[in-house]
C-alpha cells in the first residue's frame, strides 16, 4: 500500500511540473526577435514588419543601443524591450511599433 502511495504521488508531482513548465510557454508565442549591439543588428527571427525594421534599425544607430526587441501573442501582441535600452528608448520604439499591422491580420 505504501509503494503504490509513493507512485501516485510521484505521477501527481511530474504531472504538475509538466503543467507548470509546459502550459505557461503556451500562453504567449514569440512572433519576432531583433538583438541589437553598439547600434547594429546581430541576429534576429521571425517574421518583422519592413518599416518597424528599418525605424528600429536607424535608432538603434543613433542611440548606440544594446537591446534586445521581441514581439510576443497571447491575448494580443505586445512589445518587450530589454530594460538596459533606457527609458527613452524604449518610449521611442512602442511608438515605432506597429500595433495596428498584428489587429488587422488577427
Amino acid at each position: 500500500m505504501a509503494y503504490a502511495l509513493k507512485i501516485l504521488f510521484i505521477a501527481i508531482a511530474l504531472v504538475i511540473i509538466y503543467k507548470l513548465v509546459f502550459a505557461a510557454r503556451k500562453g504567449s508565442r514569440t512572433l519576432f526577435e531583433m538583438k541589437f549591439k553598439d547600434g547594429r543588428l546581430v541576429s534576429h527571427y521571425g517574421k518583422i514588419p519592413e518599416k518597424f525594421e528599418r525605424d528600429c534599425r536607424n535608432l538603434a544607430k543613433t542611440g548606440k543601443l544594446t537591446c534586445i526587441v521581441r514581439a510576443e501573442q497571447g491575448n494580443q501582441v505586445q512589445l518587450h524591450v530589454s530594460a538596459n535600452a533606457g527609458d527613452h528608448y524604449i518610449q521611442q520604439l512602442h511608438a515605432l511599433f506597429p500595433q495596428k499591422y498584428y489587429s488587422q491580420n488577427a
